[in-house]
């Protein structure tokens, strides 16, 4: 029995396998202004789509839904199988407010309020 695929077919196979990841990706990464979605997300990186998405390169943003995730600088690995990928060359956590440069106590007020005269 022969394993060999015609090139037809593995370029079938390969559309039908980033259609599926497509779909069940919630996952995006922004650039300026443009969005992209992303096919797979691992710890060193993550995985575009090669046919629709232009070379990304530089600081981009990862967001899960509305969720910001992380913000990270990029740079271009392989392209296998119609996917992109890229490796993270520095990740950052997204915050939703500025770090603290002082030591709070858990139990500190969260406001002081004035007095009624």
């Amino acid at each position: 029995m022969s394993t060999y695929v015609s090139k037809e077919i593995s370029a079938e196979l390969d559309a039908a396998r980033i259609a599926s990841l497509k779909k069940s990706s919630r996952l995006r990464v922004e650039m300026g202004d443009n969005t992209y979605r992303i096919l797979k997300l691992w710890k060193d990186g993550f995985a575009v789509e090669a046919e629709t998405t232009p070379r990304l390169r530089g600081l981009v943003d990862i967001f899960d839904g509305a969720n910001h995730l992380y913000q990270c600088l990029i740079v271009a690995d392989e392209e296998d199988g119609g996917q992109m990928r890229y490796e993270f060359k520095r990740s950052t956590v997204a915050a939703d407010k500025a770090p603290l440069d002082f030591y709070r106590a858990p139990d500190a007020p969260i406001a002081l309020l004035g007095k009624d005269d």
